[in-house]
């Protein structure tokens, strides 16, 4: 494993630029400063009901996300570089799943195999032909993104059915700029609070061509066991949208309605935060009590806009993953600005030999997988572990890939023992309608165990505030 980047020492012994102030600040609180910010922080979180759920977990319990006082900082020139290669890669990943969806062009040249697509789980049929507004599949992406130097950042994965996250970063901003008012006076930090109604307005942008005035949003979730349910509630609480279930919502003479305490009023765009199983029971899953009948046959007649749209997650698939570097050349006739991981397809036998003979150093992922689970992180892994997964690998090959272990970059955090490195990643969002628009800054996720290079808080890690500092 290479050098570990520290961004805020950078590799030379001196601060980095970005950092300046923060490292001046940090030698003027006091360990008291620090408790007492994490208890208000806590509380805050806690009062705002901002909890997850941990699938599997025995004791069944909401958690807080831990949360870290000290922010993550890009400068400017480093946000609008990111930026560049964040925007030509959604760019890409839109145009990709319009191709799919249609002509297909990209496997009639050669660049994806049939098979990749036509056979994989996350395509979905009943989108063939279908053409959303304004040509958007995927209005909300988060790009999971890390870095491993000063000017070296890769992309992890892509998010384009149901991004998470986007609460936690907001309520960070928050939660900051409460505790640490100051900061932001000696500092010119790019705001973040606009994103619900910049996500509003992309919403608005993609409502069906038929919709005469202002149209109508609600926010659909599973229900209030859902462990993201805090921010469906959030987002639809930021945008003055109705939260709504599946039952509370109906198909009847060509349009959807939503129930109301007086006459049925009819519905324009659902930004839906169900899995597209569960969307329609006449189209998928027969036994989903989540979902609205008849909702996609009417999608696809251009009645209703669904955000975001149903077999996006062809895209964000780990098997597609290791062709998006084509992806964006074949669709942009550009070099990709942001680096895809180097990747092992393991349902490829040469590729699967080197992966079982080096499980040790590797990052193994289920290609379907999200949240941290089911995946073996080799250099963090014991014998026993490293030797199950070898056999769960060899049952079902073709549903892995496999990455080196990244030296992932790392930044001050408060520990037990006080301040110390810590591995990070950014998940910044990306809305697409009328045009893309990027949050400065995103989420940004850390590995609180020393040494811990997985970031979800499924599995332990935190968040931080994401600063991006205006010229």
């Amino acid at each position: 494993m290479s050098e570990l980047f520290n961004e805020m020492g950078g590799g030379k012994g001196q601060t980095r630029p970005p950092y300046v102030d923060i490292e001046a600040w940090l030698k003027t609180i006091s360990s008291t400063d620090v408790e007492r910010a994490k208890r208000e922080a806590e509380n805050r979180f806690r009062r705002q009901g901002i909890t997850f759920a941990v699938y599997g977990d025995d004791a069944a319990t909401e958690r807080l996300i831990p949360f870290d006082i000290i922010p993550r900082v890009f400068s400017a020139l480093e946000w609008r570089r990111l930026s560049a290669g964040i925007e030509q890669r959604v760019r890409a990943l839109n145009a990709f799943l319009h191709d799919i969806y249609h002509r297909q062009e990209i496997i009639r040249a050669g660049r994806i195999p049939h098979h990749i697509i036509t056979q994989n789980a996350a395509f979905v049929p009943e989108m063939v032909g279908v053409n959303p507004a304004r040509g958007i599949y995927a209005h909300i992406v988060g790009v999971d993104i890390v870095r491993v130097a000063e000017n070296e950042f890769y992309v992890l994965e892509d998010n384009c059915r149901t991004p998470s996250g986007v609460s936690y970063m907001l309520e960070g901003r928050e939660a900051m700029m409460h505790l640490f008012p100051d900061l932001f006076v000696q500092q010119r930090v790019a705001p973040v609070d606009n994103y619900p109604a910049l996500l509003r307005k992309t919403l608005e942008s993609v409502a069906p061509a038929g919709c005469m005035g202002e149209p109508t949003i609600v926010v659909l979730t599973p229900g209030i066991h859902n462990s993201a349910f805090f921010e469906h509630a959030f987002l639809a609480d930021e945008m003055g949208v109705e939260l709504c279930e599946g039952g509370d919502l109906f198909v009847s003479d060509g349009a959807l309605y939503m129930r109301t305490t007086q006459a049925p009023q009819r519905v324009d765009v659902i930004y839906r935060r169900i899995d597209d199983a569960y969307l329609d029971p006449l189209s998928f899953k027969p036994d989903s009590a989540i979902g609205i009948p008849g909702l996609v046959d009417l999608y696809r007649a251009g009645r209703v806009t669904i955000v975001n749209a149903p077999g996006t997650g062809i895209a964000d698939d780990k098997s597609i993953y290791t062709y998006i570097p084509d992806v964006i050349e074949f669709y942009t006739g550009e070099k990709p600005l942001l680096k895809n991981v180097p990747t092992w397809r393991c349902s490829e036998a040469d590729s699967l030999s080197y992966v079982l003979d080096n499980l040790a150093e590797l990052v193994v992922k289920e290609v379907h997988g999200s949240g941290g689970y089911g995946m073996l992180v080799g250099p963090t892994s014991s014998k026993q572990e490293i030797e199950n997964f070898r056999a769960i690998l060899k049952t079902n090959p073709s549903n892995y890939i496999a990455q080196p272990t990244l030296a992932l970059s790392t930044v001050p955090t408060y520990t037990a023992s006080g301040v110390a490195p810590r591995h990070v990643d950014l998940r910044p969002f990306v809305l697409s309608g009328d045009q893309v628009r990027i949050t400065p800054g995103g989420l940004t996720r850390v590995a609180l165990k020393e040494g811990s290079l997985v970031v979800n808080s499924s599995q332990g890690g935190g968040t931080k505030d994401t600063w991006v500092l205006e010229d």
